[in-house]
C-alpha cells in the first residue's frame, strides 16, 4: 500500500472535519460556565474526571465562592469537601485556590490570554491552556490532545505517536488552522460516541470510508 502524501492527508482531513461538523454541529465544551474564570476553573477540575461530574459541583462551588478573591481565601478543607465528587479533591482544591490568588494578584483579576501565562497557573498544562484560549477567547494556538483526541487521531492515520506533544504537532500540520479549536471537541465527541476505546463502531461511523483503521 502506497504511503499517503501530506497533501493527500490534508485533503482527507478537510473531508473528515466537514463530516464531523455535520454530525456534531456545536463543537464546544459541555462544561458549564458564566465567565472565562469559571471556564478555567472547570477545565482544571475536569482533569481525570467526567464533564458531568464537574458540572454537578461547579454551581455549589461558585455559589459559595463567586469571586476570585473569595476562592483565593477559601478554606482548603471546605473546598475539598465540595470537590470530592470530581476526585483528587485535595490537590484540585489547592490548585484552584492558588490559581485564583495568582489571577487576582499577578494578572490584575483577568484570566491570561496566552499559553505561556496560563501555564504559569497551578493545575494548568498545555491542554488546559489551549481549551481555555479556544473556548474562552476564540484564539487558536494549537489543538488540545486528550485521550480521545489521541486515540481517534491515531486511528484516522493523522499520527503514529502517543505522546500528546507529538500528536499535536502532527495534527496542526494536517488540519487547517480555522478548524483547530473545533477539532479538539469533534474528536472528543466522536471518540465518546463512536470511535470507542475497546470496540469502535466502524460499521456506523460517518467517516469510515475515510479512515484507514476501518478498512483493517
Amino acid at each position: 500500500m502506497a504511503r499517503e502524501s501530506l497533501d493527500a492527508k490534508r485533503a482527507r482531513a478537510v473531508r473528515i472535519i466537514r463530516e464531523l461538523r455535520r454530525l456534531y454541529p456545536k463543537p464546544r465544551t459541555v462544561l458549564t460556565y458564566r465567565s472565562k474564570f469559571e471556564l478555567l476553573i472547570a477545565v482544571i477540575l475536569s482533569a481525570q474526571a467526567t464533564d458531568s461530574s464537574v458540572n454537578a459541583v461547579t454551581p455549589r462551588l461558585f455559589g459559595r465562592f463567586p469571586t476570585q478573591g473569595s476562592l483565593a481565601s477559601a478554606d482548603l478543607s471546605e473546598l475539598s469537601a465540595i470537590l470530592k465528587p470530581v476526585g483528587l479533591a485535595n490537590s484540585k482544591a489547592k490548585a484552584i485556590k492558588e490559581t485564583a490568588r495568582m489571577i487576582r494578584d499577578q494578572f490584575g483579576g483577568e484570566v491570561p490570554s496566552t499559553v505561556e501565562d496560563l501555564m504559569l497557573l497551578r493545575g494548568v498544562g498545555r491542554k488546559t491552556a489551549l481549551v481555555v484560549l479556544g473556548e474562552g477567547f476564540g484564539i487558536a494556538e494549537g489543538i488540545a490532545v486528550d485521550t480521545h483526541v489521541n486515540r481517534v487521531s491515531q486511528r484516522l492515520g493523522f499520527t503514529r505517536y502517543q505522546d500528546p506533544v507529538r500528536v499535536e504537532r502532527d495534527l496542526v500540520g494536517i488540519i487547517q488552522r480555522k478548524d483547530w479549536i473545533a477539532t479538539n471537541h469533534l474528536l472528543i465527541f466522536h471518540g465518546r460516541a463512536t470511535c470507542k476505546a475497546r470496540v469502535p463502531l466502524c460499521s456506523t461511523c460517518i467517516v469510515n470510508t475515510l479512515c484507514p483503521s476501518a478498512k483493517e
